[in-house]
């Protein structure tokens, strides 16, 4: 498929977009490949072109062209536009592409679409990474040389006359788009619609974040398996990444916005915002939301209310389906029993997060070491930090340090005590969920056994439905071996149960979110502290017990 790209270029040296054009340069650094005396390689294969203009005077003529109108002179001023069209890899060995080809389907789509202006026109044939995708790079001046006929796409009269800047609404990129499909169609060539909203959209910038963000990963990974570590991480996630693989999984079993906000945040800490029907995501290290329509037409609100409104179906159906399968009987020869009571739906543990933060220490942090000015600033926020924590003491009473670290091992009991309990349900859960699938088998294949037992020849009739009547003993022997000899719960007592216990975990994911919130702030709280003091807990403890915490007081009540 081609696609276009465009570029806004505010470099007043026009030069440096001829020099990229013609010699080879790195792909991350954008900078020229120099050979061994240090000048600059030649790409090994390209073709150029000038439109109204000398392609090997375009500098100097775009000059002259901006001196005579008096315009480009400002360093916010877009200088130049660059357009790149590329072609589908595999239309250089299945439509026989070549790049003279594509450098006449270049120069055609510049003369039709920027008729008046300077232009550039150069076709490579390697692609980024060595792809080998063929591409085409359209250079333009922005200011325009010639009068032109009036366009519709065009949004102002002015754009049409010499001596006015290029202008790219959206009603002329959209016109830009189409041009490459109908061309990419007359040649022959693979093509998809570029007008409709892609699904995941990823811009160049995001592209080259990630390029680079892989390559310092795969960089530090190999650094850590020659010291004999083995990394955790091998893959780079841009922010916008890890929104979209966070919101696909979410998105996978949520049934409402409502789901799908707690999902999100409780599994990936992601904020979930939805105004005036626009969703918008916060990533737990931004302070600005991102719009679904950045991130693609998968995360906004017409995708998402459609996936919720299909998982709720298919497990509705999937609910109907295992209910209908139970014989007219089964009310009686599966009585529902009472199950085991599970711990009681805990009380809502209320916890206010503040904004205290570690005090770091420029004593390991190499970045402070190396930068006085980084350093500078950490000292002022350490302060700032500092001053917080001693409000925090202060505003929750703590009168000593034994009473701080009191509160500090109850909050840790408090959340192994959450976590275990969440386990227990999870577990209770999982044990639910088997025993309403074997249930669901027993109830599947329960008339090919009843067949089994009234057939003539059972011999013939157990080789014909072997695989059947093999599942049906497996969930009889397993459905016994967990109800110990009692009557088997009905399908819809098992349902019941599960929906109590998936209200229960959440209820305890909610609380153990909490405490855990709770302790880890209390424990950031207790570092602070170690630093103000200038000491680490070993030392603390031991001079808590010779001194009597006679330092430790001065700092937790405020001299009056």
């Amino acid at each position: 498929m081609a696609v276009i790209k465009h570029i806004a270029n505010k470099n007043s040296d026009y030069g440096e977009s001829e020099r990229y054009l013609i010699f080879q340069h790195n792909e991350y650094t954008q900078k020229p490949i120099l050979d061994e005396e240090g000048h600059m390689i030649l790409r090994e294969e390209y073709y150029l072109d000038g439109l109204n203009c000398d392609p090997f005077s375009f500098a100097s003529e775009c000059q002259e062209l901006n001196s005579y109108y008096h315009k480009n002179k400002n360093f916010n001023e877009i200088k130049s536009h660059h357009y790149i069209i590329s072609f589908d890899p595999k239309d250089r060995d299945e439509c026989g592409l070549t790049g003279e080809r594509a450098q006449q389907l270049g120069l055609t789509f510049t003369k039709k679409n920027f008729p008046g202006h300077q232009a550039l026109v150069c076709t490579h044939t390697d692609g980024h990474n060595k792809s080998g995708n063929i591409h085409v790079h359209i250079v333009i001046n922005s200011l325009r040389k010639y009068d032109i006929p009036q366009e519709p796409y065009m949004e102002f009269d002015c754009e049409a006359k010499a001596g006015y800047k290029h202008h790219l609404s959206a009603a002329y990129l959209a016109h830009l788009k189409q041009e490459v499909m109908d061309m990419c169609k007359k040649e022959g060539l693979h093509q998809v619609d570029l007008l409709t909203p892609a699904e995941r959209k990823i811009t160049e910038k995001e592209y080259w974040a990630q390029r680079r963000g892989q390559e310092k990963l795969d960089k530090l990974n190999l650094k850590m398996k020659e010291d004999g570590i083995t990394p955790k991480e091998t893959r780079y996630q841009t922010e916008k990444q890890f929104l979209r693989d966070a919101i696909d999984d979410a998105a996978s079993i949520a049934r409402s916005p409502e789901e799908f906000s707690k999902i999100l945040d409780e599994k990936y800490h992601i904020i979930l915002k939805i105004s005036r029907n626009r969703y918008s995501y916060l990533h737990p290290g931004r302070k600005k939301f991102i719009t679904g329509r950045t991130l693609g037409t998968r995360y906004t609100e017409d995708f998402l209310l459609k996936a919720f409104e299909e998982n709720t179906k298919s497990r509705r159906e999937l609910k109907e389906e295992i209910l209908e399968q139970q014989a007219p009987n089964t009310s009686t020869d599966l009585p529902p029993v009472p199950f085991s009571d599970t711990s009681a739906i805990p009380a809502p543990f209320i916890f206010i997060k503040s904004n205290l933060r570690l005090v770091i220490d420029l004593q390991t942090c190499i970045k402070a070491q190396q930068s006085k000015a980084y350093s500078q600033k950490v000292k002022l926020t350490n302060l700032k930090q500092m001053a917080q924590t001693v409000a925090y003491i202060q505003e929750h009473g703590y009168d000593s340090l034994d009473d701080f670290h009191a509160a500090l091992n109850q909050a840790s009991g408090q959340t192994s005590a959450s976590r275990k309990s969440l386990k227990d349900t999870e577990q209770q859960l999982k044990e639910v969920n088997e025993q309403i699938h074997f249930t669901g088998q027993y109830l599947a294949y329960k008339n090919v056994y009843a067949d089994y037992r009234t057939s003539r020849n059972k011999k013939k009739f157990y080789e014909e439905h072997r695989a059947e009547l093999s599942l049906y003993d497996t969930a009889l022997r397993t459905l016994k071996e967990k109800s110990g000899g009692n009557k088997l719960p009905s399908m819809k007592a098992l349902y019941a149960e599960k929906d109590r216990l998936v209200e229960l975990r959440d209820r305890q994911r909610e609380d153990f979110s909490n405490h855990q919130d709770y302790e880890r702030e209390l424990r950031t709280v207790s570092a602070n502290i170690d630093m103000i003091l200038g000491k680490n807990r070993g030392q603390e403890q031991q001079i808590e017990k010779e001194q009597n915490l006679g330092v430790s007081q001065s700092l937790c009540k405020p001299s009056n």
